[in-house]
């Protein structure tokens, strides 16, 4: 299985698909109900990962093209920023 928001799509249509089957008896939809929730609440905390993975690359970006960094990311340039510590530069300890 891939892990893509196209994947993630597909997975939550065929759910939706799975709950609005007719033949489903009260047991088996109140089943799907709760698989679709566990599915909404999954897909969310992956959208919101995504969303931090891209919203941290902006903010790495804007730091290298000499724009101030929020100080919560370690990059320095905030009001409270600290120097960089040398191993953080070098990558050695």
């Amino acid at each position: 299985m891939a892990n893509t928001l196209e994947t993630l799509t597909d997975h939550l249509f065929t759910q939706l698909a799975r709950l609005n089957d007719p033949q489903l008896d009260d047991a088996a939809l109140h089943a799907e109900i709760a698989r679709a929730g566990a599915m909404g609440h999954t897909a969310r905390e992956i959208i919101a990962a995504g969303r931090l993975a891209v919203d941290a690359a902006k903010a790495r970006a804007d730091f290298l093209a000499g724009e101030p960094g929020p100080s919560v990311l370690g990059l320095g340039g905030g009001a409270d920023a600290s120097p960089p510590r040398p191993h953080m530069i070098s990558g050695g300890r």
